[in-house]
């Protein structure tokens, strides 16, 4: 029995799991949404917004033990990565290994976390922890929970025909993508026509061969005037 097992093992020995979970919440945070399969959204949802309460109390007004405590329990739990920013990518591919690692690190081997411009750098990479405390938990002071939203697919992937999903940060209202049904099969397009067809005959509205007797209404020519029918009040003529 699966008494008192909050989450699914999708499959994976835990390191993997725990790993799978960190790398996926490190992409949300970067890009303000994900696209992955249903059960795999359904399972990083509450710990991607576990990891949003713990920044609002590092980036609260609280003591700096509580900040500094809340900021080291994110390192442990989601790790560190380094983030390029979005305008400067295009760049950032062309660069050099020696210009990438000035980039990534300062001279004295520390990573830069901010993202801001340094000497004769334009930018820098930003770190995904500081991105969670100075831009993505300001955003959520005054909200008590319900930070993501997941968003079911009509798709599915290729392969192994799993249901897919859009994981999102609540206030990143871009749109998923077609979340429209998929699109119909031939069988079902015929199977449709055939119902179609059948409901327009019960309705009186289809085809029929014609008929052999035409009706006698519409086929007697229009009737003549009789001439002993009194004609009109004239004047006669003399």
């Amino acid at each position: 029995m699966r008494h008192r097992i909050a989450h699914k093992k999708l499959n994976r020995t835990s390191a993997h799991r725990r790993a799978l979970r960190r790398n996926l919440a490190q992409s949300l945070f970067e890009h303000g949404q994900i696209r992955t399969t249903l059960e795999k959204a359904r399972d990083l949802q509450p710990f991607a917004e576990r990891l949003i309460t713990i920044s609002k109390s590092a980036a609260g007004g609280g003591s700096s033990s509580v900040r500094l405590s809340a900021r080291r329990r994110l390192y442990r739990l989601l790790g560190d990565r380094a983030i390029i920013p979005a305008d400067h990518r295009g760049a950032y591919d062309l660069f050099s290994d020696a210009k990438r690692a000035r980039v990534l690190r300062a001279p004295s081997g520390r990573r830069h976390r901010t993202g801001a411009a340094k000497g004769r750098l334009e930018f820098t990479a930003e770190s995904v922890t500081h991105r969670l405390i100075e831009t993505i938990a300001p955003r959520y002071q005054e909200r008590d929970g319900g930070y993501t939203r997941v968003i079911r697919l009509g798709e599915r992937r290729v392969g192994d025909h799993a249901p897919l999903a859009v994981l999102q940060l609540v206030g990143d209202e871009r749109s998923p993508g077609s979340i429209a049904k998929p699109r119909k099969t031939s069988r079902r397009r015929k199977a449709d026509a055939r119902y179609a067809f059948v409901v327009k005959l019960a309705k009186g509205g289809g085809s029929r061969a014609p008929t052999s007797e035409a009706s006698p209404v519409a086929s007697s020519p229009a009737a003549a005037p009789d001439p002993d029918e009194a004609a009109p009040d004239t004047p006669a003529e003399e």
